[in-house]
Order: structure tokens, then C-alpha cells, then sequence
């Protein structure tokens, strides 16, 4: 598919999960269902798949991880800085939070796949373990912080080892530095199922967007959406550029971080003290931007 067919289909498929949950056909078990799904089995799946087809050098770059720290960290300390003046610190975490926590898993890595293929899709799979690693901690250290929230970090280092993304990480790049050979039935059946992983994620993400719009202040909102798709990208793009990455890190790159709030914050806003509310529309607002965000990074970078 061209990039202009693929994001018709990301926003058909997107609306079709949205559309479920409005009328009922995806309730929240369902919805459920299709989350872990995705995030146990099609995910891992594709991870895999990615990771161990491809030469051990052509996925560890380290101007990747650099790259991808050097946004990150910069995006977060600019959020800070923006949302410093929020009306409560409900408020104020979230906007900051859902500023930089990029969908790498849902959304980023299936669609690095269907757009640029098995390298692109194997450094996606790096970056998603990256984050992992990142962006989890650094969001529950600041809800819990500007909140004066227990955070139980013990659980969300526990959560992290036993990622099944993460797992499927590692045992992809084991696979790739011993040059293990994958038994063709094997290979051909967890690419089926990372084949999957796109259409029943985005099911998932669709199913679970929520807008209340009598609760939404719209100019942070608007702020949120502004930091995360615009800025974000643009920093991104400007990073790898610094850095003379070569084509394939500067796609994975740019287009993970290029990715909507994910649904996850959400979560951990509602554990953590944040305004849940905020962060079900800031999900909705930059998750909706995307499908027009990601088409300017597509072309930038396609």
C-alpha cells in the first residue's frame, strides 16, 4: 500500500474499533480480548519476526537510542516547562505526561512495518524496547511526583521484566547474534500473526477512545496535541538529521516518536492522581491529529 492508503486504512480501521464501542459490539471484555491479543501474542509476534531476520549491526545503532533519548528527555523537559502554570496538579501531570509518551507499541512498530518493511520494523523494535525502559518510569515518576502519589515501582519494575514485547526483543536479537535458523513452518506462522498485530491493535486503540467534552479545557488540550504531534516530530527529525543517521534509523526513529499519546497514560493518570478526564481526551485529540500528523512524517521520511 501507499502512504496515503495506509493512513485511510489506519483511520477506517481506527473508527470501525471507535464505532464498535459506541454501538456495543465491542464492549469492554471484547475490547479486552483484543488488547491482549495484540499485546501478547501479534505484537511479540512481530517483534520477533523483525529482529531476527536481520543482521545483528543493521538493528543496534547506537545513534538510534541516542537519538531517541536526546527527544525524549528534551520533550519532556519543554512540557515542564509549558505546563507549569495548570490550574491543579491533576492537571499539570497529565498535560506534562501525555506531552512526550509516545504509542510505540500499539501503533508505532505495526505501522513502521506496513510502511518501510523488515529493517525499519527491526530498529522500530529496538526503539520500542527503549521506551519501554523509558518512558514508563519517567511517566510515573512524574505523576507520582507532582501528585505526592505512591507510585509502586517495584510492580512497574516487574511489569517490565516480564513484557512479553520486551522478552520477544531479546530473544529476536538472540536469535539474529547466533544467526539461528527459524524452522520455515515457525517463521511463517508468527508472520501471520504479526500480520495481525496493525488491524487488532487499532481495533483495540478505537474501542477505547473516550471524549468528555463538557471537562475538556480545550486550550490545554490543544497544547498537549500541539507539543506532541508537531514538536515532537520536528525534534525528532532535527535529532537524527544532527546525528547523520542513515535513512533506515532516521524512519524508525522519527516515525516512533511521531506516534499519538498512548492509551496507557491514561491508566496511570487514573492511578497515579492525574485529571482522568484530561487524559481520556488528550488520548481521543492526538490519536484523531495523527492520521494527519503521520501522513507529513511519511512524506518527510518516505
Amino acid at each position: 500500500m501507499g502512504v496515503v492508503s495506509n493512513l485511510v486504512y489506519l483511520l477506517g480501521v481506527l473508527c470501525v474499533g471507535f464505532a464498535g464501542r459506541y454501538v456495543g459490539v465491542l464492549n469492554d471484555a471484547r475490547a479486552t480480548y483484543l488488547t491482549r491479543f495484540a499485546f501478547y501474542v501479534a505484537l511479540p509476534a512481530l517483534v520477533f519476526t523483525s529482529t531476527a531476520s536481520q543482521p545483528l549491526r543493521e538493528v543496534l545503532e547506537p545513534r538510534l537510542v541516542v537519538g531517541f533519548w536526546a527527544v525524549l528527555l528534551s520533550m519532556a523537559g519543554l512540557a515542564w516547562v509549558v505546563h507549569r502554570r495548570e490550574s491543579t496538579p491533576g492537571v499539570r501531570s497529565v498535560a506534562v505526561v501525555q506531552s512526550y509518551h509516545c504509542n510505540l507499541g500499539f501503533l508505532g512498530l505495526p505501522i513502521a512495518a506496513v510502511a518501510f518493511g523488515d529493517v525499519v520494523a527491526a530498529k522500530a523494535s529496538l526503539v520500542l524496547g527503549v521506551g519501554a525502559l523509558t518512558q514508563v518510569p519517567l511517566s510515573v515518576a512524574v505523576l507520582a511526583f507532582v501528585n505526592d502519589s505512591e507510585a509502586n515501582l517495584t510492580r512497574e519494575l516487574r511489569g517490565f521484566l516480564t513484557n512479553p514485547v520486551v522478552a520477544a526483543l531479546v530473544a529476536g536479537l538472540l536469535a539474529a547474534a547466533l544467526d539461528v535458523a527459524v524452522p520455515g513452518a515457525v517463521s511463517s506462522a508468527l508472520v501471520a500473526v504479526g500480520d495481525l498485530a496493525l488491524p487488532v491493535a487499532l481495533l483495540a486503540v478505537g474501542a477505547s477512545l473516550s471524549i468528555d467534552r463538557e471537562s475538556a479545557d480545550l486550550s490545554t488540550v490543544g497544547t498537549v496535541v500541539l507539543l506532541k504531534m508537531l514538536v515532537m516530530p520536528a525534534a525528532a527529525l532535527v535529532a537524527f538529521s544532527l546525528l547523520s543517521a542513515d535513512l533506515s534509523t532516521t524512519r524508525a526513529g522519527v516515525l516512533m516518536l511521531a506516534m499519538p499519546t498512548a492509551v496507557s497514560t491514561f491508566i496511570y493518570a487514573t492511578e497515579l492522581g492525574g485529571d482522568a478526564n484530561l487524559a481520556s481526551v488528550n488520548v481521543f485529540a492526538t490519536t484523531v491529529a495523527s492520521v494527519g500528523t503521520i501522513l507529513l512524517v511519511l512524506q518527510f521520511v518516505g
